[in-house]
C-alpha cells in the first residue's frame, strides 16, 4: 500500500492562496509577520496620544481598533507586499476585504 501523505501546511496555503511556489508563500508569510509587528509598534503610541489605557478591554477601545488600527493594518499590507514584491496578491486580497465590509454595511451579507 503507497505511503500516501497529506499536503503540508505550507503546500495547502499555495494552493490555497493559488500562488506559484513556495518561495512566494514563505514571502507572504513574512509580509502579514512584518505587518503584524508594525502594528503591534505603532498601536500603543496611537492609543497614548488619544489617552486611551491599553490595559485592559472596553468598547472605547474596541472602536478605536477598528477605526484606527485597522485601516492602518490594511495599509501596512500593502506597503510591504510592495516592499518583498507581492502588492499584486495583496491587492486582491484588499480588494476583497473592502467588497465584504461593504456588503457588511448594504445589508447583503450572504447567509
Amino acid at each position: 500500500m503507497p505511503n500516501e501523505s497529506k499536503p503540508g501546511f505550507l503546500e495547502r496555503l499555495k494552493v490555497k492562496w493559488e500562488l506559484n511556489s513556495m518561495w512566494q508563500v514563505m514571502l507572504v508569510l513574512i509580509v502579514f509577520a512584518c505587518t503584524g509587528f508594525t502594528i503591534l509598534f505603532v498601536k500603543k503610541p496611537i492609543f497614548d496620544f488619544l489617552g486611551v489605557d491599553t490595559q485592559g478591554g472596553g468598547f472605547i477601545k474596541t472602536i478605536i481598533y477598528l477605526l484606527l488600527v485597522l485601516p492602518l493594518y490594511q495599509i501596512f499590507l500593502l506597503v510591504y507586499g510592495f516592499i518583498f514584491g507581492q502588492f499584486t496578491f495583496f491587492w486582491e486580497k484588499e480588494k476583497q476585504f473592502i467588497r465584504r465590509i461593504g456588503r457588511l454595511f448594504s445589508g447583503k451579507a450572504k447567509k
